[in-house]
């Protein structure tokens, strides 16, 4: 069995593998090349005034060719194929033609200010130093520089940011491709085809353990897609941590019931807000829950505006891979208080039985809290010092490695034992925690991954990481074609431009999925209602799955599984790190 990477081209590079003629599949053309330029290019940018790019050159030794930027330009503006380009275009197919030519026109709107704001930052910064590897001078130097400098004068030129634009403005007269984007080019299509074989070992184990599993009987015939009996009352906080200088939002959804009543916190991703999931906060109130809806300032959307106006230097602070989880802590100090002194409350919450939710970097912030210790062994292996030799598929390895930048001598304690159970939604998990450190977990989790999802891939953040999990009650929900965004009500924020490779046209769907599993989970092990423990098996999540996002949910699966599936072992595993 082959022990390698395969996750970083650098370490498993079988070449062979891969024909030069065939490696632009449907995927690869899709995500690998309009997802990876306008997602990573776009996404990054910055400035400086000089020469445009006359030709674009790719070196796959021995051999390099060259093409005019004007021969692109003409074909993006007429789709018309002058000879430069024939020669070469012959062997491209007519689709990814046509994607090539709407990738090199797509405009993303916005400012120089924005894009400059941007890639000076610390995560900016990273991402040309890694893209600058590749896409090079004519002297054959990194293009750190003239990468920043072709978008930010792109942004601030009349006819925007678009990727042709962004070649006219290089500040260079060839740019130099090198070999290096082969790499990418396989690691794009081995991550799409691992994706399908473990695709197949899921529906395979889903199957399985709906054959063998018991009948299904639902607790009192209750629709989980439907909402709840009870009405609510949404109250506005505000919580003023002293000792951290750390003042937040909670809105708090409180169902009308006199009873006891169990509590779920709800945390969100980077640069979102406590708005994001109001919709399943209110689905999970009408059931009989207070949800809490927490804003993590530092890593929440008004932080990304602040960045892009000036008003902030970082996308992200690394300490907020400690102050997140923090928030929820205090956040659970301060309802306990609530709870004895407010006649809103009157003594309403029963904080004996609390559950996390998290999407994202919140899906880290669960798992934080539920017992999971940060890993500066696995960080300072992955993350390569000041410059991190970022995983090419795994977008999330750059946030991650931010946490690198914490003291590794200190001990932070981010467990809060008040937690009962964890719903993680697209959570980052591998680099942060590794295998040793997710099994530290031992209350119930229950991990969503989507097979579309380019910013924590599924096989590296979720699945590998669910085979870890020691603790018997965990289950992983997996959506085929769900993507990062899908869960968040605000993917379409102006705030934070997010490419449509990297979303889902079928959001509704996906949410729906999330409220009834959501619901099931926390009734079963936050409420402590077993007969709900029916709406966790395979066979029951068969039975709501609909085209085209396809849901199955599996309770089992081992490292041994997945290595044997892929011929390959799990990035991360306990084999790799010690």
């Amino acid at each position: 069995m082959n022990y390698c990477h395969w996750y970083k081209p650098r370490f498993c590079l079988n070449t062979t593998t891969v024909s030069t003629r065939n490696r632009s599949n449907s995927f690869l053309a899709k995500y690998g090349l309009r997802a990876f330029a306008l997602g990573c290019l776009s996404t990054i940018l910055t400035a400086i005034p000089t020469l445009g790019a006359e030709r674009v050159s790719f070196s796959y030794e021995p051999v390099e060719f060259s093409i005019p930027v004007a021969s692109l330009e003409i074909y993006a503006q007429e789709g018309r194929i002058d000879s430069s380009l024939a020669e070469y275009a012959q062997y491209i197919k007519p689709n990814d033609l046509a994607e090539l030519r709407k990738t090199l026109v797509e405009r993303v709107d916005l400012s120089a200010v924005t894009v400059s704001q941007f890639l000076y930052s610390s995560l900016g910064e990273t991402l040309l130093q890694y893209l600058g590897g590749f896409i090079q001078t004519d002297a054959h130097q990194n293009g750190f520089y003239a990468l920043r400098a072709s978008l930010i004068l792109a942004a601030a030129d009349s006819k925007g940011l678009s990727l042709l634009n962004i070649l006219k403005k290089f500040p260079s007269q060839t740019i130099r491709i090198n070999s290096s984007t082969l790499k990418i080019a396989t690691a794009f299509t081995q991550l799409f085809n691992k994706t399908k074989q473990v695709t197949a070992l899921i529906e395979q184990q889903a199957a399985v353990e709906a054959a063998t599993g018991s009948s299904l009987h639902v607790a009192q015939g209750i629709d989980l897609q439907q909402p709840g009996s009870f009405t609510w009352q949404k109250t506005t906080l505000t919580l003023n941590d002293s000792k951290r200088g750390r003042k937040f939002i909670v809105d708090l959804y409180l169902p009308n019931r006199q009873s006891s009543t169990p509590v779920l916190v709800i945390s969100h991703g980077l640069a979102s807000d406590r708005t994001d999931f109001a919709d399943l906060a209110q689905h999970l109130a009408s059931h009989g829950f207070a949800v809490a809806t927490l804003e993590h300032p530092g890593s929440d959307r008004q932080q990304l505006q602040n960045l892009l106006r000036g008003m902030a230097k970082e996308v992200v602070e690394p300490n907020e891979f400690v102050n997140r989880p923090k928030d929820v802590s205090y956040l659970l100090d301060e309802l306990q208080q609530l709870n004895k002194s407010s006649p809103v409350m009157q003594s309403r919450l029963n904080l004996q039985k609390v559950g996390v939710l998290g999407h994202s970097f919140g899906g880290y912030t669960a798992l934080a809290v539920a017992g999971a210790q940060l890993n500066f062994k696995l960080l300072r292996r992955e993350c390569r010092s000041n410059v991190i030799e970022l995983n090419t598929t795994n977008l999330s390895g750059l946030l991650q490695c931010q946490a690198l930048y914490l003291s590794p001598t200190t001990n932070y304690r981010l467990q809060d034992k008040r937690i009962g159970a964890v719903f993680a939604i697209n959570p980052m998990s591998n680099i942060v925690f590794g295998q040793t450190n997710l099994r530290q977990i031992k209350v119930p989790v229950l991990l969503v991954a989507g097979s579309g999802d380019l910013v924590t891939p599924a096989l590296i953040e979720q699945i590998c990481p669910f085979t870890w999990l020691t603790t018997p009650n965990k289950y992983l929900a997996w959506i085929q074609g769900g993507t990062h965004f899908y869960a968040s009500q605000a993917s379409g924020s102006s705030v934070l431009l997010i490419p449509s490779e990297l979303t889902s046209s079928n959001a509704a769907l996906a949410r729906r999925y999330l409220k009834t599993l959501s619901l099931a989970f926390a009734n079963t092990y936050v409420a402590a209602q077993p007969e709900y423990r029916a709406y966790l098996q395979a066979s029951y999540a068969q039975s709501i799955s609909q085209p085209p996002l396809q849901l199955r949910l599996i309770h089992s699966l081992t490292t041994t599984q997945v290595s044997q599936s892929l011929n390959l072992s799990c990035p991360g595993s306990q084999t790799l790190q010690d």
